[in-house]
């Protein structure tokens, strides 16, 4: 199953399933909102239903909210009907599909995708090319690779043949951090995760 069907697919399950771990959930937006502004344009890559761009829209000057799910733009468009936001524009895309000039974004968000990418190092590649000099880059990303052993090694590849789960990166903490590196992004803020929780970092391009 290709990605994009798997999360047309998944959509309205999607929706309404609950937060995992909301305390954790309001803290990464708390400190994603200390690097934005009222004159922030902001690009979220995987964006889901929304409810990430929908929180930060009244905080900053405008947000363009991609996903390869078509499904879960549409409920996301509606959701910022009805709360009556404006300065959101949902675009089915992937970062590889993007043809902004360089340095367009003041910030970039890519919360719980790197991960499920074929191609991550592509993107953190493209998110710095996107981003203006001093911009940052947010990342949420499950490490996979750290859990070797874990019963997810078996668990995901049987819930993949039954189309109940996507393609996922069996991604090391070093690795990300060392790929981000490369890239040429400075860390300014990692949050301290408990082993198999999703790495939360904040890396800004150099001014």
């Amino acid at each position: 199953m290709d990605s994009q069907k798997f999360w047309d697919d998944t959509a309205e399950r999607y929706a309404k399933s609950p937060m995992r771990d909301e305390q954790i959930h309001q803290e990464k937006l708390s400190k994603t909102q200390e690097h934005l502004d009222a004159d922030s344009v902001v690009l979220e890559l995987g964006c889901g239903t929304g409810t990430t761009a929908l929180h930060h829209a009244p905080l900053v000057k405008q947000i363009v909210a991609t996903d390869i799910s078509n499904n879960m733009l549409d409920i996301a468009r509606k959701k910022a009907l009805e709360a009556g936001i404006e300065n959101v524009e949902f675009k089915q895309a992937t970062a590889e599909d993007l043809t902004d000039e360089p340095a367009s974004y003041d910030a970039i968000l890519a919360l719980n995708l790197i991960h499920l990418l074929d191609d991550p190092v592509a993107c953190i590649r493209k998110a710095y090319d996107l981003l203006k000099p001093g911009g940052v880059f947010v990342t949420s990303t499950v490490c996979l690779g750290d859990t070797l052993f874990s019963f997810w090694r078996i668990l995901i590849p049987t819930m993949q043949l039954l189309g109940r789960a996507p393609s996922v990166q069996y991604m090391k903490r070093a690795n990300l951090d060392q790929e981000l590196a490369n890239a040429g992004f400075q860390e300014v803020f990692a949050r301290p995760a408990a082993k198999g929780e999703a790495a939360f970092i904040v890396s800004r391009k150099p001014s």
